[in-house]
């Protein structure tokens, strides 16, 4: 499949080729459900609480006398039944743990089947070098119109580089915009921005990089791992003489 490459007026320069089936053929939905579903999941904190009526701030001043108004008894304004006042039955749960586990080579293919997707539905706009000279959210505005991105955006930037820090701080107070690493794409960020941007180098380095690797050689001769220090030897103690 070939993809456009974009300059950064907008103007198509070239084109990419991807290959299919190494991005999974086809679109397979239930594998990157799964995988949406997990990453969703490992965002979640645990840790929602709520406050009883002794835990909620405020006065504890009597709203009015016992008796006489004609109106039910109240203490302070920090019962149940006001707005504002603490829960009768408070949450006070210990921190849960609601993260889910998928094996690495199933995460890999569903972030390789999201990005085939995006391609499929022609969601992808692959820029030949993705620089901006000064920070200007102007000119990333009009970057945006002329590769004809109108919704939300992912914008994927090496994770460093002083071409890239021009470029994020003049994408980062784009409403609808995104940024990430352009080595940490996955299903859940794709999939929840409409349109996909990333440079032609960066996306060549994501397709045959450490992510690449979807079969059994992952765990054998995984990429990108850097050589272990071998232990150096002990000393040799040398034997004492006898006196």
């Amino acid at each position: 499949m070939d993809v456009p490459v974009y300059n950064i007026k907008g103007t198509k320069v070239g084109s990419m080729s991807i290959d299919e089936a190494a991005l999974g053929g086809e679109v397979n939905p239930a594998l990157i459900k799964q995988a949406y579903v997990r990453y969703h999941a490992n965002t979640r904190q645990g840790s929602a609480r709520t406050k009883n009526r002794r835990q909620v701030e405020g006065s504890t001043r009597k709203l009015y006398k016992q008796k006489g108004t004609g109106n039910a008894r109240h203490g302070d304004k920090k019962a149940n039944l006001f707005k504002g006042g603490g829960h009768a039955h408070s949450k006070k749960r210990t921190r849960e743990d609601y993260r889910l586990d998928m094996p690495k080579k199933m995460r890999r293919k569903a972030n390789r089947n999201a990005f085939l997707s995006k391609v499929v539905d022609n969601e992808v706009r692959i820029i030949d070098r993705l620089e901006f000279a000064e920070p200007k959210t102007s000119a990333f505005v009009g970057f945006l119109e002329a590769i004809k991105v109108d919704r939300s955006a992912l914008l994927a930037l090496p994770a460093e580089g002083e071409k890239a820090a021009g470029t994020r701080r003049s994408a980062r107070n784009v409403e609808g915009v995104t940024i990430c690493r352009a080595d940490q794409l996955n299903c859940f960020d794709m999939l929840n921005h409409r349109y996909l941007v990333i440079g032609k180098a960066d996306l060549e380095a994501w397709l045959s990089g450490p992510w690449s690797q979807i079969t059994k050689d992952a765990k054998i001769n995984p990429m990108g791992r850097t050589p272990e220090a071998a232990p150096a030897a002990a000393p040799r103690r040398k034997k004492q003489e006898a006196a």
